[in-house]
């Protein structure tokens, strides 16, 4: 099967999720889902089973070091000595680099001019040769010419089998977690940026338990797959737009996107005010601090989803923290101030 093929359950399937999520085990962090003692968030959801799965501890700082690592264990070996190369605003640089040094094969990796400087330090403190490129499509394109012109492998940020199966680790995680207390989700809610995560963990989970709902979101500035869903094709953005520059890629392609038509219950749009009131809630009642594209996540669950919550056991996904401490100062001092319009609102 392509990386480019779409769906199919011959190859993701729940026997494949085990298999490679228990092939990446020795290398990737278990991370906690961790029961959320807020009773602001329980009174606005009117449940005491909200859960938080914090993937914000794992290798790299974000989910992204599952997919990475996926990928690059699938170079076959006679590719592997040329090297792998990736596009990315940060975390997905961080990540691709981090599975080159488990593999022991150079990185050369291509971030966006607009990338934090937190996260180009961490790619680069990870061993990899930067390359640096005015916007996405731009740095996308620079890591497909250094796939041509020297053989590199490139690990796409978010599309095709292998950085699926690797997220859905995630999915597969929460549901083992859940069930060792004896408990079963009733709804996950996951930021979506190009697609990459939420079919991993939309996979993950409905494989478990095709009545878990699996709720996506967006930022209004960069809802390429919530377009792409309404076209019934892939989409691509004229520009972007959002905070949470995690969440910006402009396109979503045909695999990934396959796989949420299949598995994923909806996909809700936020504002950055909203992702930032949700980074705010995350520190005062999670005592997380997280780099928006996390904020999104909570943002949605007591904003356009809270309707669908009431009551339910729901897993909040926290999928990454990677931000420096006068970034974060200044997100959060904004957030605060849409914090109240967030947790009043009505749906």
């Amino acid at each position: 099967m392509s990386e480019a093929a779409e769906f199919s359950p011959a190859t993701l399937n729940l026997a494949s999720v085990r298999a490679r999520h228990a092939d990446l085990a020795g290398s990737i962090i278990h991370t906690p889902t961790t029961r959320l003692a807020s009773p602001v968030v329980g009174q606005i959801l009117a449940s005491d089973q909200v859960y938080l799965k914090l993937e914000c501890y794992q290798r790299t700082g974000t989910f992204k070091a599952r997919g990475a690592l996926s990928v690059a264990r699938a170079i076959p070996d006679r590719d592997r000595a040329k090297g792998i190369t990736a596009a990315s605003a940060g975390n997905h640089a961080i990540a691709a680099a981090w599975a080159a040094r488990q593999l022991g094969v150079s990185a050369k990796v291509v971030m966006q001019s607009t990338a934090n400087p937190f996260r180009v330090a961490l790619a680069r403190a990870e061993g990899a040769e930067l390359i640096m490129k005015e916007g996405g499509l731009a740095a996308i394109g620079e890591a497909e010419r250094l796939a041509e012109d020297e053989g590199r492998t490139f690990i796409h940020p978010f599309e095709g089998i292998n950085t699926t199966l690797g997220a859905a680790g995630v999915g597969l995680e929460i549901m083992e977690d859940l069930a060792a207390i004896g408990a079963g989700a009733d709804a996950v809610i996951v930021s979506v940026g190009g697609g990459g995560l939420i079919s991993g963990v939309a996979a993950g989970v409905k494989l478990v338990n095709p009545n878990c709902a699996v709720y996506g979101v967006e930022p209004e500035g960069a809802d390429s797959v919530s377009r792409s869903l309404a076209a019934g094709k892939p989409v691509t953005l004229d520009k972007v737009d959002t905070i949470a520059d995690s969440l910006g890629p402009p396109f979503s392609l045909p695999y990934g996107l396959s796989v949420i038509r299949e598995f994923v219950d909806d996909v809700v749009r936020i504002t950055d005010d909203q992702i930032l009131a949700g980074l705010v809630v995350l520190q005062e009642e999670g005592k997380l601090a997280v780099e928006p594209a996390a904020g999104a996540a909570m943002a949605a669950a007591l904003g356009p989803l809270r309707a669908r919550l009431q009551g339910k056991r729901t897993v909040i996904l926290i999928c990454g923290a990677n931000i420096d401490g006068e970034t974060y100062t200044q997100l959060h001092a904004r957030g605060r101030e849409h914090v109240a319009a967030l947790i009043g609102a009505s749906n």
